[in-house]
């Protein structure tokens, strides 16, 4: 290994080659010539909207994770319904905000390089320097992604992304499509070490009978997330994922190892002698967590793009002019 890719990884930046699955023709010096000062103009903006609300970045973590599980990474989240609901409209998809983040950088970006870059990447950047400003891995990201022509439906949406109940097994087979492996998808499921979980996701993790994964944390979240009883106020409770929900750390895989998995398939990591070991590793070694995180994040921000002559560049993020 060569001097300056061993100063990268001991740094947190991960390079990672185009060979990964799904990568396609995407490139890492895609904007060199088109919009070379892309990547600040995204890092800048992220870093004014941290500094405002320091949950922004768990809220970008997730809304690409949904973004690139409906019809793949190609911004279709950002878009304002028209004739129907969209896949913003689905069940799965509450709590998802800072959509207009995404929209800000974008207008800075429209004055600098019109028409260039996609709402697509600059969803896939401000999540990745989301990450990197709380203290996580800095990942080198290819780019070149188009944006969708329009929504999906929220019937698609709900087809398509998991339910806050998934088993271990079905996480498993998701991340698999991407091209992930057991290590990876372990890794890309401590992105819940940033941010919280509604109560209105653990009904069938807390008061489903026969399936409480340790009963004693279980009656812990109980207190603070009684039976649902339908109204705004009990829908809007949460609980936190880990001890440090702004910080992008390994401690979620400690918390796991604790017993004190928040959702269910927290609660089933460290359980399955698939996922056990890889654990054990990330709660003891943070860099090792980084490195498997970021290839895993790469994995899943080159799956199903739009390329080439493949879909547009929108001008504005929530809309198709």
């Amino acid at each position: 290994m060569d001097l300056m890719r061993l100063l990268m990884l001991s740094a947190g930046i991960v390079m990672l080659g185009l060979e990964c699955e799904g990568a396609g023709r995407l490139s890492y010096n895609f904007y060199k010539e088109s919009c070379p000062q892309v990547e600040n103009i995204v890092r800048e903006g992220v870093h004014s909207a941290s500094i405002f609300d320091p949950t922004t970045s768990a809220a970008l973590l997730r809304l690409l994770f949904h973004d690139c599980q409906v019809q793949g990474c190609d911004a279709s989240i950002l878009l304002d319904a028209r004739n129907e609901p969209s896949e913003v409209a689905s069940s799965k998809s509450f709590g998802i905000r800072k959509r207009n983040i995404v929209d800000l950088i974008k207008a800075s970006l429209e004055q600098v390089c019109p028409g260039q870059v996609s709402c697509a990447d600059v969803l896939v950047l401000a999540t990745r320097d989301a990450v990197s400003l709380s203290g996580g891995p800095r990942i080198n990201v290819p780019l070149g992604r188009r944006d969708s022509r329009g929504p999906p439906n929220v019937r698609l949406a709900d087809s398509s992304l998991p339910p806050n109940d998934i088993g271990l097994k079905g996480a498993l087979k998701l991340f698999s499509k991407k091209g992930m492996t057991v290590e990876e998808t372990v890794a890309i499921l401590g992105a819940h070490t940033l941010g919280i979980t509604h109560c209105f996701s653990l009904r069938s993790r807390l008061y489903k009978p026969g399936n409480a994964i340790n009963a004693g944390f279980v009656n812990t979240l109980k207190l603070k997330c009684p039976p649902y009883d339908g109204n705004t106020t009990s829908k809007i409770k949460f609980v936190v994922n880990d001890l440090t929900p702004i910080q992008f750390d390994n401690e979620y895989f400690v918390n796991t190892m604790r017993g004190r998995g928040v959702l269910s398939i927290d609660a089933a990591l460290p359980l399955d002698s698939r996922t056990r070991p890889f654990v054990e590793k990330f709660a003891s070694d943070r860099n090792a967590f980084y490195r498997a995180f970021s290839s895993a994040f790469v994995k899943l921000s080159s799956s199903n793009v739009l390329i080439g002559n493949q879909g547009v560049i929108r001008r504005s993020c929530n809309r198709v002019d």
